[in-house]
């Protein structure tokens, strides 16, 4: 039986990456603050976006896709479900509203994790498994250039899973409560701890997500609110699984080093935050659609789509995004190729 104890970490030494990692944000998490106060207009706008590509992310990552088109329709609840992974984008939904909305009344118990893992199921036509831990050993697995799967980590058996999440949510509330390290550790610890765990036989991923956002909004870090962390994590998959890999090894025994996954995510966090300081910065210098568009192309190179400028620019509407890249390829800096869905940029700045 696999034995936690946060209390361990009260004398870790964090390596110096890490704890730079924890000030930044920290400072960066007293501006937004008295940011929120004076550019409401602009942080409702990234609200919006945030919570569009929180959704398409994290249900990205696990394979489940639709269109851009439908994914918008079951986002603004415009459309009903037409098929199973509509049915699960449509619960990650409900779920994240409800963290969004309730965060502070959610508390960090196993009932309220079970009850999270039904609410993204219960849009699931023939769902027999929302709020319920798995009842069947499942496996982390990979596979190689010949296609062949092979296991990379196995997570507990069923029966020992009910209590080891129990454990991990009172281990973590007492080690807060105590303070042993810093709350943003221990959050990391608690989701690295819960993937390994794995305890439902479906939806894990999402659900640490959701969790995620729950813990730093619990916290009082909102950046996840304006800038969607389940997008960061989508844009560098392989190294979130390399550094949830590399946290596991000798995790059953209790001897794993957390170090590569917490690093990992308080990256993530970072990014956030620098990168809703820069849409602040350009919202506060009043500028126009077209100048704001072609600053974000400033930090890209090759090409480029409209989507993905929409994404990088989400305090400006699509038809606003429209014309300045039509004025940018009037002016040669901007190279369009392609027609209609397969229209891309070829960026000339």
């Amino acid at each position: 039986m696999r034995i936690f104890d946060y209390s361990k970490y009260e004398n870790y030494k964090w390596d110096s990456e890490i704890l730079k990692k924890i000030s930044s944000i920290y400072n960066n998490k007293g501006r937004l603050e008295v940011l929120l106060l004076q550019n409401s207009l602009t942080f409702n706008k990234l609200t919006e976006s945030a919570k569009f590509e929180s959704i398409v992310g994290s249900n990205t990552i696990e394979g489940i896709i639709t269109t851009t088109h439908r994914f918008k329709q079951i986002i603004n609840e415009k459309s009903t479900p037409k098929n199973r992974s509509e049915e699960e984008i449509s619960g990650y939904r409900d779920t994240l509203n409800i963290i969004n909305e309730s965060y502070e009344y959610i508390e960090i118990t196993s009932n309220y994790i079970l009850q999270i893992h039904n609410i993204l199921y219960k849009n699931v036509s023939g769902n027999s498994f929302g709020g319920k831990y798995k009842n069947v050993q499942n496996y982390i697995s990979a596979s190689n250039e010949k296609g062949e799967m092979y296991t990379l980590f196995t997570p507990l058996d069923p029966f020992e899973t009910p209590k080891a999440v129990e454990d991990i949510c009172n281990e973590y509330n007492e080690a807060i409560k105590k303070g042993i390290t810093n709350p943003l550790i221990l959050t990391f610890i608690f989701i690295q701890d819960f993937l390994s765990i794995h305890p439902f036989n479906d939806g894990n991923g999402r659900t640490s997500r959701l969790l995620t956002n729950l813990f730093l909004y619990k916290l009082g870090y909102f950046v996840g609110k304006y800038i969607s962390l389940e997008n960061k994590i989508a844009d560098s998959k392989d190294s979130y699984y390399d550094a949830l890999c590399d946290s596991q090894k000798d995790w059953h025994l209790g001897n794993n080093n957390p170090t590569p996954f917490i690093n990992y995510m308080l990256g993530i966090l970072a990014e956030a935050y620098d990168d809703l300081e820069e849409k602040i910065q350009m919202s506060n210098l009043n500028m126009s659609a077209y100048e704001i568009v072609k600053q974000s192309l400033s930090s890209k190179i090759g090409k480029i789509t409209k989507s993905e400028l929409v994404k990088m620019c989400p305090t400006l509407s699509t038809s606003s995004i429209e014309k300045s890249i039509k004025q940018l390829v009037g002016e040669g800096k901007l190279e369009k190729h392609g027609k209609g869905k397969n229209t891309f940029y070829v960026i000339k700045l």
